[in-house]
């Protein structure tokens, strides 16, 4: 608008309208931008390997059709087929993970901190959740039995877990939105931490004894991946 010109109350008033449409559609574009930049990048070609000197097949994985060990406290085993074992997958954004059950084993309460994930029970029954993030009606939980060929989602970063209901054997297979979707385990970070988190810290925030942390910290978090 040019200096020293003299408006209508209406054309200041469309002009407000029209500043006001720019401011928001530049808020939309940041916050989308924000989103964008928080997953993994979009790939500048068909694929980049990391290591071309790797004697490696770079976009092949062997063995998934082989059963994981579920002889731990937890009952579970979790085997990742991402950047690390395919480093094709470089820059792709996405992986998979192979999931075994024993009867009523457990993939514990865990987040992705950079991946969704869509999981497809293969065989047996699965009780699923996930927790949604603090709201004011507090922290929201969605939970599904699930039987061979269902299909559920665990939205990026939410706390979610896995339990084998059945008596028999499950196994499912999971479809991550990242090449390294990383993985914290809740009970491990927060009681198996190294150094370990002060017992005043988890005493007052869990609302228990400093004994009752100590036993907690005293125990042996099993890793299932």
């Amino acid at each position: 608008m040019p200096p020293n010109t003299l408006i209508s109350s209406k054309d200041l008033i469309s002009y407000r309208k029209e500043m006001a449409c720019h401011i928001l559609l530049f808020a939309l574009l940041a916050l989308a931008s924000s989103r964008v930049m928080a997953s993994d990048p979009s790939q500048l070609q068909d694929f980049c390997v990391a290591d071309l000197k790797s004697p490696t097949d770079d976009i092949f994985f062997s063995g998934l059709d082989m059963p994981g060990n579920t002889s731990n406290q937890l009952g579970s085993k979790v085997m990742q087929v991402n950047v690390n074992q395919i480093a094709g997958l470089n820059t792709l954004g996405i992986s998979l993970a192979r999931i075994d059950y024993a009867p009523y084993g457990l993939n514990p309460p865990h987040t992705h901190p950079r991946a969704t994930e869509i999981l497809t029970v293969l065989e047996g029954t699965l009780y699923v959740g996930f927790v949604t993030s603090n709201t004011n009606n507090g922290n929201l939980i969605f939970t599904k039995m699930l039987k061979k060929g269902d299909v559920f989602v665990f939205p990026e970063g939410l706390i979610h877990f896995q339990f084998n209901y059945g008596p028999t054997p499950a196994v499912a297979v999971a479809a991550l939105s990242s090449q390294n979707l990383g993985v914290i385990t809740i009970a491990n970070a927060v009681f198996g931490s190294n150094p370990p988190i002060s017992d005043a810290v988890l005493a007052k925030a869990f609302q228990v004894g400093k004994d009752t942390i100590k036993y907690l910290q005293a125990q042996f978090w099993v890793d299932n991946n």
